[in-house]
């Protein structure tokens, strides 16, 4: 406890006290609610907040729960009954490819019959109600203390039943089935739609003893526990002592922009959390990291791909950036819009700029009803639709830009079905460029989609973004993540510089990519970061130092390093119902050279996700540490089968089977890599030696070529082909590519080397001992 805080306790002491004495006087009937708070008080620690309940709250604020009341927070979840149940369950019938599911009721409760997890149809009972607008989701109880979320839902406008997932059909057993963890309750959706949610996994026993204070989304999820606050409200009004926030521990009035926006990103981003989410006023980065613009969940412009859930989008807007907040534009009770059309905007932007032809070029009225493209938000927040009926805005609130889609495949507002879909892109973009010009700000899709491809000529710009304070720290993360792709001298750079930035989303993302700095000097670069503010880095910076043998450490290092390496343990164990916290375990002790129970966490997270292929990955690195090869190669292709495209994995499968002396199949395996990863130096550098090794010297200087001209002044790379020309008796080649090197790289080790060798005479520089 804070000196501060004890500070503020003697002075609400010393206030409380004070007034009792005029209220016991004036209002007698006081005094007994009075002593009872007094005794409270005057503990030697405050009382602890405990919940207390949304009724608790009505009596002072009636405004806000009749705002509340019938809200998408009100009706998060709730149990089944005849008043919250939207879907048809009159004995109603629902087929999909071949898969008959029927709802129906009995004795005032409903069921539903439907593929189980055996494969064959089963009754399952329905308990919970799910969100109710456009789309009402159900659940069910399964062993183990789980609810499962079923994949038909009912179309609450349609007035019909729909599947969530009319792509996929994922088999019995597969992680994403209905009745298996990929749409678990407990895990993947509890924690946002109940209050006080403790999730209470067991991985011992795989069960969980999920608990909740309220069944929906209610004034703690916002306000923290309320106790206090209460108890400070139920006193008359002169003897509330002047406490911070009355009490509450998290006083949403008076937030600062980035602040209030933090405070609904638990729930409204796409993230990971790192343990209980305490609704206390901790820091958002204390306990969840938001996902990066990553392949498959962003554009590389950043537009929402996949659920984003608002959070992740609105960081890149430059409403973000100017101070507007979450309740500008949505009233924070009801949820709903503060003003509607074009007037929303308007608070802020000027009508007659903004809301005039000459801004949008559109009509305002299309056959008796606002034109599509007069509308602001049609243009600046296009819509999306997830769980094919939920229609949802981008909130990067961004320009149109056709032409970004000419260029990197992204989609624009003007192309979309709902405006111009019927007419061919360039339409859009000559239009575009005859309203407002052609644009000369260079977007940073451009360059992130160059660094998804690993194209060489990416790095120079993925660096400059990467350091570059006036673009927002989730473009720049995902810049210095792109970085890890080179893995040079010019990435590292980068990476180094970020570690010191003031975003802890750009620290934690550089601290991530640490492995790629040698031993010696990760402890340097990575130490002091086990003392940063926000857990989430500290946490990350322990784990990225576990394989460092702990007598190196300092004692003040040791001591944080053994606190931030718990913290980091306690996060993975408190997501073991998910895979990617077995395998984060698995890689940590791993690391530290516990093979054992590296072993046994791997296969944890395989008994969650047995296709979760990092953990097979990694299990077969630890196989081959221990000699057992045959069942390293047994893994790596299992994940092969699973996922031919995998084309690392393949190349880890031809450098085993190298290693293994089995030629053919390491070319096989290595050539597949090398033609899955045109940008991978590495892997066309041990191509080009296996291939050397096969006699098939024209490959191997093909490759071992095209490894140089990736990374130039990589020391491997320039002496495994100078020492290839040698051995074919190409010496004068051997002496130009080290002039080419000296030239252009002469402050790099490599060049200063090769400089030396060349001044000491030509027998140093190229005899056959240069690798």
């Amino acid at each position: 406890m804070t000196g501060g805080r004890d500070k503020s306790l003697d002075r609400w002491r010393k206030a409380s006290l004070a007034a009792a004495l005029v209220i016991v006087i004036a209002v007698p009937l006081a005094r007994f609610k009075q002593s009872v708070l007094q005794k409270r008080l005057e503990a030697r620690e405050p009382p602890e907040s405990t919940y207390v309940g949304r009724e608790k709250c009505v009596k002072c604020h009636e405004k806000e729960n009749k705002a509340w009341l019938g809200s998408d927070h009100d009706r998060a979840m709730d149990p089944a009954t005849p008043e919250t149940v939207l879907g048809n369950f009159d004995n109603a019938t629902f087929v999909f490819k071949g898969v008959t599911t029927r709802f129906y009721t009995r004795d005032g409760r409903y069921f539903v019959e439907t593929e189980g997890p055996d494969g064959k149809p089963g009754e399952f009972a329905v308990t919970y109600t799910f969100g109710f607008d456009p789309l009402q989701q159900y659940l069910v109880p399964f062993p183990g203390g789980r609810l499962q979320c079923l994949p038909i839902a009912w179309d609450v406008e349609q007035k019909t039943w729909f599947h969530l997932y009319p792509d996929q059909t994922p088999p019995p057993g597969d992680w994403l089935h209905w009745t298996r963890n990929g749409q678990n309750w407990n895990g993947m959706c509890a924690e946002c739609h109940s209050t006080d949610l403790k999730k209470n996994y067991d991985p011992k026993s795989d069960s969980y003893n999920t608990t909740w204070s309220e069944i929906d989304v209610s004034c703690e999820a916002c306000h923290g526990p309320g106790s206090r606050h209460v108890a400070w409200g139920e006193l008359p009004a002169m003897g509330r002592p002047e406490i911070p926030d009355a009490g509450l521990l998290v006083h949403t009035r008076g937030l600062a922009a980035r602040e209030q926006v933090e405070l609904c990103a638990p729930c409204h981003s796409r993230r990971t959390i790192l343990g209980e989410y305490e609704h206390a006023g901790q820091g958002y980065f204390d306990t969840f990291l938001p996902a990066l613009l990553t392949e498959g969940v962003y554009y590389p412009d950043g537009q929402i791909l996949g659920e984003d859930y608002v959070y992740g989008s609105y960081v890149q807007s430059k409403m973000f950036r100017s101070g507007v907040r979450c309740s500008d534009c949505h009233d924070v009770h009801s949820l709903k819009l503060v003003k509607e059309g074009n007037d929303l905007c308007l608070q802020c932007h000027q009508a007659d700029v903004y809301n005039a032809k000459g801004h949008h070029f559109h009509k305002e009225n299309h056959k008796g009803k606002p034109s599509p493209g007069w509308l602001c938000i049609n243009c600046h927040m296009p819509q999306r639709p997830y769980m094919v009926i939920d229609w949802r805005a981008d909130h990067s609130i961004r320009i149109p830009r056709p032409d970004l889609h000419l260029q990197i495949g992204t989609p624009d507002a003007c192309s979309s079905a709902a405006c111009h879909g019927d007419k061919p892109v360039r339409w859009s973009a000559d239009w575009y460029t005859k309203w407002y010009g052609i644009s000369r700000k260079p977007h940073f899709g451009t360059i992130l989609v160059g660094g998804r491809r690993r194209d060489p000529a990416a790095l120079k710009n993925l660096v400059w973004l990467a350091g570059n304070p006036l673009y927002p720290s989730i473009v720049r993360s995902t810049a210095i993540d792109l970085l890890r792709n080179y893995g040079n001298e010019a990435a590292l750079a980068a990476i180094k510089k970020a570690l010191t930035d003031e975003e802890p989303l750009v620290r934690h993302t550089a601290v991530m990519n640490g492995d790629l700095f040698p031993p010696d000097e990760r402890l340097r670069l990575l130490g002091p970061l086990m003392w940063d503010p926000n857990r989430t880095v500290r946490m990350e910076a322990a784990r990225n130092l576990a394989g460092i043998p702990e007598k190196q450490f300092r004692p003040d290092q040791a001591k944080v390093f053994k606190a931030a390496l718990a913290e980091y343990e306690r996060a993975m164990a408190y997501s073991l119902d998910f895979a990617f916290a077995g395998a984060n375990l698995g890689n940590l002790y791993a690391s530290r050279g516990d093979r054992e129970l590296a072993e046994r966490y791997y296969r944890q997270a395989l008994a969650v996700d047995n296709l979760y292929y990092p953990a097979k990955v990694n299990m077969a690195m630890l196989y081959n540490q221990e000699g057992r090869n045959a069942e390293a190669e047994k893994q790596l292709r299992e994940v092969l089968q699973t996922y031919p495209e995998l084309y690392e994995v393949a190349y880890t499968l031809g450098l085993l089977y190298a290693e293994m002396n089995r030629p053919e199949e390491a070319l096989r395996y290595l050539g597949k890599a090398a033609a899955g990863l045109p940008e991978g130096a590495r892997v066309h550098y041990n191509y080009g030696l296996m291939l050397q090794r096969a006699g098939r010297l024209g490959e191997a200087q093909r490759e071992l070529s095209h490894a140089w001209e990736l990374e130039p002044s990589n020391a491997d790379l320039v002496y495994a082909l100078m020492d290839h020309y040698i051995k074919r008796g190409q010496v004068g080649r051997a002496r130009d590519l080290a002039k080419k090197v000296i030239a252009g790289y002469p402050e790099t080790p490599i060049g200063r080397e090769l400089r030396r060798k060349m001044t000491a005479g030509p027998e140093s520089a190229f005899d056959n001992g240069t690798r």
